[in-house]
C-alpha cells in the first residue's frame, strides 16, 4: 500500500512540476513583444515581433521614445507572429527604451524593452605580429632579419650544392 502511495504522489508531484514550468513559457509568449537585437548601437535595424495579437493580426509598434517614431508589425508565418521593423536614429543616445505595440483587433498593447549602446559590436579582430613561444621562436616582422635570414638560408644551399658537385665529380672532398 505504501509502495502505491508513493508512486502516486511522486507521479502527481511530476505531473504538477511540468505543469508550472511550461505555463510561464507560454505566457510570456503570448504577451510580450520581443526585440532582436535587444541591444543596438545608433543606427541600426531592429525587428520587433509579437504573438499577442493572434492569427492573422496586425499591430501598430511605436518607437517613439528612441526617437523612430511609429511602425506597423505585420502577420508572418513563424508561429503567427506579427512582425516589424524600424531603424534606431543615429541621434538616439544610451539607455535603455520602451518599445510598444498595439494590436489592431482588440487594442491589446504589449511591450518590449530595447537597450542603445554606445558603440556597434564589436567586429573581428585577426591575430598580427610574431608567436612568443618563450624559447626560439619566429623571427617577427622585421625586413632586415627577414633578409639576412634568407641570404644566409641561399649561401648554404649554394655551398651544399657546391660540395655535392665537387663529390660527384670525384675531386673528393
Amino acid at each position: 500500500m505504501r509502495r502505491t502511495a508513493r508512486l502516486l504522489t511522486g507521479t502527481a508531484l511530476a505531473v504538477a512540476a511540468a505543469g508550472l514550468a511550461t505555463a510561464p513559457v507560454y505566457a510570456a509568449g503570448a504577451g510580450t513583444l520581443e526585440v532582436y537585437p535587444s541591444s543596438v548601437a545608433p543606427g541600426g535595424q531592429v525587428t520587433v515581433n509579437t504573438a499577442a495579437c493572434g492569427d492573422d493580426a496586425t499591430a501598430e509598434g511605436d518607437a517613439s521614445a528612441v526617437g523612430a517614431g511609429r511602425f506597423t508589425l505585420a502577420p508572418s508565418t513563424h508561429e503567427q507572429d506579427a512582425i516589424g521593423q524600424f531603424e534606431v536614429p543615429e541621434s538616439a543616445q544610451p539607455g535603455t527604451y520602451e518599445i510598444v505595440a498595439t494590436c489592431a483587433e482588440g487594442g491589446k498593447r504589449v511591450t518590449g524593452d530595447l537597450v542603445v549602446t554606445m558603440a556597434a559590436t564589436r567586429q573581428q579582430v585577426y591575430p598580427r605580429g610574431s608567436v612568443k613561444t618563450g624559447v626560439g621562436g619566429a623571427l617577427g616582422p622585421d625586413p632586415v632579419q627577414t633578409a639576412a635570414g634568407v641570404a644566409a638560408l641561399a649561401v648554404a644551399a649554394a655551398g651544399g650544392t657546391w660540395l655535392l658537385h665537387r663529390r660527384a665529380r670525384g675531386d673528393g672532398i
